[in-house]
């Protein structure tokens, strides 16, 4: 991944530039609004490395950026193979590392990137579609849904403990929640550190695991959740609910859901951004001499439409204020509404009765 190919500037660009790139991007792509989890994360990735200048000259220089301190290290912020240093007579790709690191360790490096206890244990998150009628936009609604998911553990309320029993250190890792692995290569030995298999990174043990759980502090349940749709919500967008995603692990914090809404196509009325339109059939003599008559609108209720005289087939009608809310989420009073278009369709009558044939013969006469 080229970290300026993902904020899309250049080498040469100045901290100033990257970062309008990036508040750019990340407003863009942000999960919260309906963009991409996946490419929000590398956009958050590249702007780290980026907007800080010894990292940047590290990944300019390496193509990667490493840490200090970290085994294998010299304290100068690179960890260094096999002897192979910058002027020397051997070139190696520094790019490379990380795959031999998997290789020897089991996935243990990671590039100076490490997951904190709090992000392992975290809940994940859930996403669900909904699809509501057309009808419902026009107003806030309620929609409930019902999610298997993991859910905090009744009888230990996600604390992975026994009621009564204590939380003690891990003795394997002294509470810290990594352990040292000394592993042998044919290039010699590396300690590497690892996330500790005892209490999984916790740094606690329960002295007696909950029966239920088995210490998880979650398990497999359902949950009913209601989900308020604000007034005026259009298909792809998305709405959050903090917290009601999965569970997170021994009371860490739970995911959060992600309700993506797609509303039903309309037998009458066809929706575009806040505005109506639809289509609405009149007779010959409506057209030619002008009409009031009824139109049931998305609402339900009925609304008086004026046909004007002389009115021609595909001819469009305006009716202020009845047409979709604005979108403005939910508890915002009243935002306003879109306009109702109806494009007026002459009918041309197929089949006449003999009294309808001799009026029309006189309308001819009369160069009608």
């Amino acid at each position: 991944m080229d970290y300026y190919e993902v904020l899309g500037v250049t080498k040469s660009a100045s901290q100033e530039e990257i970062k309008k790139a990036f508040h750019k991007l990340a407003h863009k792509h942000h999960p919260d609004k309906g963009g991409d989890e996946k490419k929000f994360k590398e956009i958050n990735e590249a702007y780290q490395v980026l907007s800080d200048k010894q990292k940047r000259a590290q990944y300019d220089q390496y193509g990667r950026v490493f840490e200090s301190g970290q085994p294998g290290g010299d304290g100068s912020g690179f960890n260094w193979a096999w002897g192979n240093r910058p002027g020397g007579d051997v070139e190696f790709d520094m790019g490379d590392l990380g795959d031999v690191f998997e290789q020897f360790f089991g996935g243990g490096f990671d590039g100076g990137r490490r997951a904190t206890k709090k992000d392992a244990r975290k809940g994940k998150d859930i996403q669900v579609d909904i699809e509501i009628n057309l009808e419902r936009t026009l107003k806030e609604s309620v929609e409930k849904v019902e999610l298997a998911k993991q859910v905090t553990c009744h009888r230990c309320s996600g604390a992975g403990a026994e009621p009564g029993s204590k939380i003690k250190e891990c003795f394997s890792c002294r509470g810290t929640g990594q352990v040292q692995q000394v592993k042998k290569t044919v290039f010699g030995s590396y300690t590497n550190l690892a996330t500790c298999p005892e209490c999984k990174g916790e740094g606690t043990i329960p002295e007696k695991p909950c029966n239920v759980c088995k210490g998880e502090g979650r398990t497999k349940g359902t949950e009913t959740i209601e989900i308020h749709i604000p007034a005026g919500i259009d298909t792809n967008q998305v709405i959050r609910i903090d917290g009601k995603g999965e569970a997170g692990r021994k009371q860490a914090k739970a995911g959060n859901l992600f309700a993506r809404i797609f509303i039903k196509q309309h037998p009458v009325f066809e929706r575009r951004g806040d505005d109506l339109f639809t289509q609405k059939e009149v007779n010959f003599s409506q057209a030619a001499l002008g009409d009031e008559i009824e139109m049931k609108t998305l609402e339900g209720t009925n609304i008086l439409l004026e046909i004007p005289e002389g009115t021609e087939s595909g001819k469009v009608l305006r009716i202020s204020g009845k047409g979709i809310p604005h979108f403005a989420g939910p508890s915002w009073g009243n935002p306003g509404k879109g306009n109702l278009y109806i494009e007026l369709k002459v009918k041309t009558p197929k089949r006449l009765s003999r009294k309808q044939k001799e009026i029309f013969e006189k309308l001819k006469e009369e160069g009608i």
